[in-house]
């Protein structure tokens, strides 16, 4: 099947960036095409089949690839993937390795899910929870305070609303 020029260069924009919408944008097709039509265009079977050979051409051994980058990805999300950073200390500064952060973690798993154009709504459901989560507790980590006292009242707070609600 050959390919019109606009969906060339859709299928083009769209190995550069991953985005599709964007990529429709891009290539010249109207932002509401682009919002209701653009994740039906990656699937068309012209455009995928167009993709893959691109994909083959560009190949590298520098290249991550898809098998790479859901291995790394995975580490990440598993901590076996740790990155350095450097504390401050009472005497200096010292080098540590820590796993990354929550916020990341589901970042990674929603990039894996993303390869799995089948996946499961409930596991799409529980990283939206576990982000809510991470969400929260990096608000509450910004509200405590040097000694703890910050976050401490407000959950003694929360808990006497509660045990005040029960009681109503």
């Amino acid at each position: 099947m050959k390919l019109t020029p606009k969906q060339k260069k859709f299928a083009d924009e769209y190995i550069k960036t991953g985005n599709a919408m964007q990529s429709a944008i891009t290539a010249g097709y109207s932002k509401e095409y682009a919002k209701a039509r653009s994740s039906k265009m990656s699937e068309n079977v012209g455009i995928k089949s167009y993709i893959e050979k691109r994909m083959e051409q560009i190949a590298s051994p520098n290249i991550l690839t898809a098998e790479q980058i859901l291995e790394r990805l995975t580490g990440i999300v598993i901590g076996e993937i740790t990155e350095t950073v450097v504390v401050a200390t009472p005497i200096g500064v010292e080098k540590t390795e820590k796993t990354a952060d929550f916020k990341t973690q589901i970042s990674a798993m929603r990039d894996i899910m993303k390869r799995y154009p089948n996946n499961d709504k409930l596991i799409e459901q529980q990283i939206r929870k576990l982000s809510a989560e991470a969400d929260i507790a990096e608000a509450n980590a910004r509200e405590v305070t040097d000694n703890g006292t910050a976050n401490e009242i407000r959950v003694i707070g929360f808990d006497r609303r509660a045990e005040e609600d029960e009681r109503s």
